[in-house]
């Protein structure tokens, strides 16, 4: 489990089935444009189906302990607001992965976010032993965008047609972060950047 404040990161659980179907179902119009979606089967292809609830749990949970993948559901004052993965981790020569997220739209803008990303990233580099993060973004997902951002991941430039997303091959942009980024960590930057756009208080 990982913690700041009122943000909590937990591994997703087969239970949190009623209450994340709930968030989702609620954030439906809000998600849809950047879900990623499954292409139409190609002639010599499988035909894939969109996972259930209980299937989706368990290929992370797989995953997860094949050392690809931690998967992660984000809480804010107690309650389940959203999800973090970080995915596709390779070992070896890269010691990478690559995070992918969405959040509860009636907490969007209060940082829930940029918290859980900074907590997540400290994470792979100073727990797991990652070296490199990435987060691809499409460019029209401004959202998305101003949260690495404000976190000050690099923008590496676009992968064309990169993922399936809202029904078509989507443009996406790169952004990373490698650990000597952030000897200091990157919670405690986004806290500084956080606290200087606040300004004084009185």
């Amino acid at each position: 489990m990982l913690v700041d404040g009122d943000v909590v990161l937990r591994p997703i659980k087969l239970r949190d089935q009623r209450e994340w179907r709930e968030v989702n179902r609620r954030n439906r119009d809000w998600l849809r444009p950047w879900e990623a979606t499954i292409p139409p089967p190609t002639p010599s292809g499988p035909v894939a189906h969109r996972p259930t609830y209980r299937q989706m749990v368990r290929h992370l949970r797989r995953e997860a302990h094949a050392g690809r993948m931690l998967p992660f559901v984000i809480e804010y004052q107690g309650r389940l607001v959203g999800q973090l993965t970080v995915a596709g981790i390779t070992w070896g020569s890269m010691c990478s992965g690559h995070i992918g997220y969405w959040v509860d739209e009636s907490v969007a803008g209060r940082g829930v976010m940029p918290t859980a990303v900074a907590l997540v990233v400290d994470h792979c580099f100073r727990t797991v032993g990652l070296h490199r993060i990435e987060v691809c973004i499409r460019p029209e997902n401004r959202p998305s965008r101003r949260v690495v951002e404000k976190l000050g991941f690099r923008e590496e430039g676009l992968r064309p047609r990169y993922l399936h997303i809202d029904g078509a091959w989507r443009d996406h942009l790169v952004f990373a972060l490698t650990a000597e980024e952030v000897p200091d960590g990157l919670l405690g930057r986004w806290r500084r950047a956080r606290s200087a756009a606040q300004g004084p208080r009185n």
